[in-house]
C-alpha cells in the first residue's frame, strides 16, 4: 500500500564493452592518428578545419582507450569550435568515467574537478542551441 516508503530495488548499470581490438587495429589507428597530426601541423589556422581533425584524432585515442590524449584532443577541437557532435558525446562520456574514478578513490577535489568540465560542456551545449 505504501510502496513509496520502501526502497527500491535498483538495476544493476551496464558498463561500456570496450570493444577489444586486435594488434593490427590498434596500429592502424595510430597511424591514422599520426597521419591527422601531421595534417594538423600542416594546415591552415582555420579553427573549423583544426576543430575537425582534433575531434576525429580524440576519438581515435578513446577507441584505443588512451584516455588522457582523448580528452586533450577533444578538448582542443572545442576550443578551435564548440559543437555537440561526436566528440562533445565522447568528451561528456570521458569526463564522466573520470568522475567516476575519482568518487571510487574517495576524491572530491577530483569529482569537483571532472563536475565542473562537465558543467562546462553543459554551457557549451546551451550557446551552440541557441546561436544554431
Amino acid at each position: 500500500m505504501f510502496d513509496f516508503l520502501k526502497k527500491k530495488k535498483t538495476k544493476p548499470i551496464k558498463a561500456e564493452v570496450d570493444e577489444v581490438l586486435t594488434e593490427e587495429q590498434k596500429n592502424e589507428l595510430r597511424q591514422e592518428i599520426a597521419e591527422l597530426t601531421l595534417e594538423i601541423t600542416a594546415s591552415e589556422p582555420i579553427d573549423s578545419v583544426l576543430a575537425e581533425k582534433h575531434e576525429k584524432v580524440g576519438l581515435l585515442f578513446a577507441q584505443l582507450s588512451e584516455i588522457d590524449e582523448a580528452i586533450a584532443s577533444l578538448e582542443k577541437s572545442q576550443s578551435h569550435k564548440n559543437s555537440i557532435g561526436a566528440g562533445y558525446k565522447k568528451l561528456m562520456s570521458l569526463y564522466n568515467q573520470k568522475r567516476a574514478e575519482a568518487a571510487k578513490k574517495g576524491d572530491g577535489a577530483g569529482i569537483d574537478q571532472w563536475m565542473n568540465k562537465m558543467d562546462d560542456m553543459r554551457q557549451i551545449a546551451k550557446k551552440v542551441t541557441i546561436s544554431g
